[in-house]
């Protein structure tokens, strides 16, 4: 049986020919948990096809504040900002648990995408729904109050990643990505102590429950309706 990839990651937007032309470019390799997969400030020229598991983008400031900017999942594609500009990476890749990708070299992707169009269909799909997301994270910061910007962040992760929770009744999921508070803090631009006591506020309203390193959202229509997201996949 063939696997089936997420719709809203890059190999889960490719024809099925290409896609598993693609899987089969480049050097496969494995990652061990905690693992840097790519570096900030690196000036390698591959990028990485995320066969299986998740990882976490990160990137530190010169102070030393450090920020999570985004999570990547198997069928992802990471890293390709530095390849196709040829400029420093400018954030840090680290594995969450076990991670399968394949590391292929940008002249091997330039002329993949040479032949096939819908790869590079994909690339830009990928591209536009990424600066799609920034933007949206930018006009949240002034026009949303911090509870629901949070509301928003685990809204928009959840219909990214999230997983129907065993014991739900389909309205229940679990987030399908372990943050630490710290990290969600960062993606919504909150404090950790705000972001703490937000967080203690969707769970006393019945729209979240936390347990360690997990959050399982309790009726994914309802958190959508408090924190004003349209039922559509912003990756």
């Amino acid at each position: 049986m063939k696997r089936v990839w997420p719709p809203s990651s890059f190999l889960g937007r490719l024809q099925p020919a290409t896609r598993e032309e693609l899987l089969h470019q480049g050097t496969p390799m494995t990652y061990p948990p905690n693992r840097a997969l790519l570096q900030q400030g690196d000036e390698s020229r591959h990028v990485l096809l995320l066969t299986g598991g998740v990882v976490k983008v990160v990137a530190s400031a010169e102070c030393g504040y450090e920020m999570l900017l985004a999570v990547r999942i198997a069928g992802d594609l990471v890293g390709e900002m530095a390849a196709f500009e040829e400029r420093p990476r400018s954030g840090t890749v680290i594995a969450c648990g076990d991670v399968t990708a394949r590391i292929i070299q940008m002249r091997t992707l330039e002329t993949f995408l040479s032949r096939h169009p819908d790869a590079m269909r994909a690339i830009l799909h990928m591209l536009c729904a990424r600066l799609r997301w920034a933007n949206r994270r930018r006009i949240d910061f002034q026009a949303y109050d911090s509870l629901t910007r949070l509301a928003r962040v685990l809204a928009e992760l959840c219909q990214a990643y999230a997983q129907p929770a065993p014991d739900g009744d389909g309205r229940r999921c679990d987030l399908g990505v372990t943050l630490t508070q710290r990290e969600l803090a960062s993606l919504a631009g909150l404090k950790l102590n705000t972001a703490e006591k937000k967080l203690a506020e969707l769970t006393a309203q019945g729209l979240v429950e936390r347990s360690y390193r997990n959050i399982t959202i309790c009726d994914v229509p309802k958190l959508f309706e408090f924190a004003r997201v349209v039922a559509d996949n912003p990756y």
